[in-house]
């Protein structure tokens, strides 16, 4: 039995990995509330929905996780708050048949908050959910097994850039335009270096569980390289925006800027210290939180 199934719930609903999901539900809400008013009933419902499958997607990468010995794999020096996994099996919080119940009463939860939005509301979302739901499990679950293939990078940035953010805008207002998509982008990527980061704890781990991340693939001195690429690829996405059409008060935006930048600079240097890239994982964070906020902010103040 768990010694503790509260805490390994709360793990595995981890206020501070749902940030991203909420991060991209914000902006795509915003981009939405500047063009009509909110439905905010839908709204809560999708927050519950994307929330659900947060927490099931969590709960099986747990199992397979530690299947694979990637989280009991990671030694006790390079844990992190961000990384290593919730650590629910590893540390006995939960059972293994507790860990399963969670991710499949999560996935059917959602699923169904999910299908009450397609009936009621957008039928579209239909295809959103498929999409989000197939990449949620398959994250690290096989076939797939898209992070264990160099693939888990790529699948973040999409599904908690344009995936969320358009999925969101298309409940309220029953489209999606090519501007909400542009808009999405500098996030994904962002929340994409957020995953980026917290993979270099879990290096050794990742390649003796034969999980090939693209840091583990690329090696952690290159792939420091690389985070500065992909936050500065975001950067200039952001001074772009203006003129693609969007308010100039989106580049609010901006104030994610001075966290990046500290991010970047510690990684640069500190990309084999685990322990000292736990304020950059914590800057990578801010960086699309404020990102969202600022830039949501931006698009609300402008009409």
């Amino acid at each position: 039995m768990a010694t503790n199934f509260g805490l390994g719930l709360w793990r595995l609903a981890d206020p501070k990995i749902s940030l991203a999901s909420m991060a991209a539900l914000f902006l795509g809400a915003c981009a939405a509330a500047a063009e009509g008013p909110l439905h905010w009933g839908w709204l809560t419902l999708t927050v519950l929905g994307i929330f659900c499958i947060e927490v099931a997607k969590n709960a099986s990468g747990e199992i397979f996780d530690f299947d694979s010995g990637a989280d009991p794999g990671v030694a006790p020096e390079h844990r992190t708050p961000f990384s290593g996994g919730k650590r629910v099996l590893v540390e006995g919080l939960l059972t293994r048949k507790q860990t399963i119940g969670i991710a499949a009463v999560s996935y059917l939860l959602g699923i169904a908050i999910g299908m009450v939005i397609v009936v009621y509301r957008e039928p579209l979302v239909l295809w959103l959910g498929v999409i989000g739901v197939g990449a949620a499990y398959f994250y690290n679950g096989a076939p797939l097994k898209l992070a264990y293939r160099g693939l888990g990078e790529l699948t973040v940035a999409f599904c908690y850039g344009p995936l969320i953010c358009s999925g969101t805008y298309l409940v309220q207002q029953g489209t999606v335009t090519p501007q909400v998509v542009v808009l999405s982008l500098p996030l994904g990527l962002l929340i994409g270096a957020f995953l980026w980061i917290n993979e270099f704890p879990d290096v050794h781990a990742d390649q003796q569980a034969n999980k090939k991340t693209l840091v583990v693939r690329i090696g952690p001195r290159q792939a420091s390289r690389v985070f500065a690429i992909i936050v500065a690829t975001a950067g200039l996405l952001l001074v772009e925006l203006p003129f693609l059409g969007f308010p100039a008060s989106v580049w609010l935006a901006g104030i994610a800027l001075p966290p990046a930048f500290l991010a970047v600079r510690r990684l640069w240097v500190d990309y084999d210290h685990a322990q000292r890239l736990v304020p950059a994982q914590v800057n990578t964070l801010l960086t699309f939180v404020l990102f969202a906020v600022g830039g949501g902010v931006g698009l609300l103040i402008a009409n």
